[in-house]
């Protein structure tokens, strides 16, 4: 089999914007399981659009965006519903800023040997396929961003911002995530960017300028996205799968009581994991869970078990349709950190 034959029906993003989910969600309403945890959960996202006050912060784990939600998130940063974007590295970088530059995630399949796949240079994320060749020009192109920069520590919101600078005068696809979070004033945060493809990139970055190069302050990340925490009254979370994303923004509240400022729990938390509890964890804790730590307050929370890229479209649509996300306006916490840092 050769590697055009794999690499050949390409990954289609669903979008929000062309059906209305409405009268499914309100269906959710009245029956039980899943089915009604993903009502509660999009009444909680209504919510959070329509508290005009209301910061909303979306963290991102897993490959949803590489199994067709990547339009999801976007257009949830375009319509306003999305103020604060914290996320995995291979989600910002393998999967955004890759489609970005023009490449593409094909339709595969489980039933291949990955040694087969290992020498046609494909990688696998389950039943989606990537080229490896590509991925690596996309590592390459992050050193070709770094080497440009003045070399010192960057949080990773500011070097992603480099990125959608970047972006505006060089990416294939207009619409990608960090193009229009950059557009937006939208901070996007990365707490483990290393843990990426722009991993390679700004090592590769380093050991070509040993003296003076550009690295990534993780501290810097933190401190940035808790001052976020500190300036807004009100703040919700809305969390597709678990992780350092998500225990990032959550210990925001915590972080702001050790600088000695006292801010209310996260009002509204949403998350959408198939992640479990028995073994302690459910990829970071469950929600109530967190409030023990004083991190999310319970008034308006919903865990929903579930994979993401079957619940996480209806939910986006009922919102964006509802349309509360018109009288909203762009909070630009991009344009604020970069006057206070």
């Amino acid at each position: 089999m050769k590697k055009t034959d794999l690499l050949r029906d390409t990954i289609k993003h669903i979008d929000i914007t062309a059906f209305d989910s409405t009268m499914i969600i309100e269906s959710m309403k009245k029956m039980s399981f899943t089915s009604r945890d993903t009502a509660k959960a999009a009444d909680i996202l209504m919510k959070m659009t329509e508290n005009k006050e209301c910061t909303n912060i979306l963290t991102l784990a897993g490959s949803t965006s590489a199994g067709g939600c990547m339009q999801v998130y976007v257009e949830m940063v375009r319509s306003k519903m999305i103020d604060v974007v914290v996320a995995t590295g291979a989600s910002i970088i393998d999967m955004d800023f890759f489609e970005a530059l023009g490449f593409k995630h094909y339709i595969g399949r489980t039933d291949i040997q990955d040694t087969q796949l290992r020498k046609l240079y494909i990688d696998r994320i389950y039943d989606t396929f990537i080229d490896e060749e590509e991925l690596q020009h996309c590592d390459m192109t992050i050193k070709k961003v770094a080497d440009a920069l003045e070399p010192r520590p960057y949080s990773s919101r500011e070097f992603i911002n480099e990125l959608g600078k970047y972006l505006v005068k060089n990416s294939v696809k207009k619409d990608s995530l960090i193009q229009v979070a950059y557009e937006k004033g939208v901070p996007v945060f990365c707490p483990a960017f290393s843990d990426s493809s722009a991993g390679f990139g700004l090592v590769k970055h380093q050991w070509e300028n040993k003296e003076k190069h550009v690295s990534i302050d993780s501290v810097k990340d933190f401190l940035e996205l808790t001052t976020i925490k500190m300036n807004a009254p009100i703040s919700g979370l809305f969390m597709i799968g678990g992780g350092v994303p998500k225990n990032f923004a959550q210990d925001t509240v915590v972080c702001a009581e050790i600088l000695g400022k006292e801010v209310p729990m996260h009002k509204y938390a949403v998350q959408i994991t198939v992640a479990d509890v028995r073994d302690g964890a459910c990829s970071s804790s469950t929600l109530k869970e967190a409030s023990s730590w004083g991190k999310v307050d319970v008034a308006d929370e919903q865990m929903v078990y579930a994979e993401a890229t079957t619940v996480l479209p209806l939910i986006a649509s009922y919102v964006y349709h509802n349309g509360a996300w018109k009288k909203r306006e762009d909070k630009r916490w991009n344009d604020f950190l970069g006057k206070t840092g």
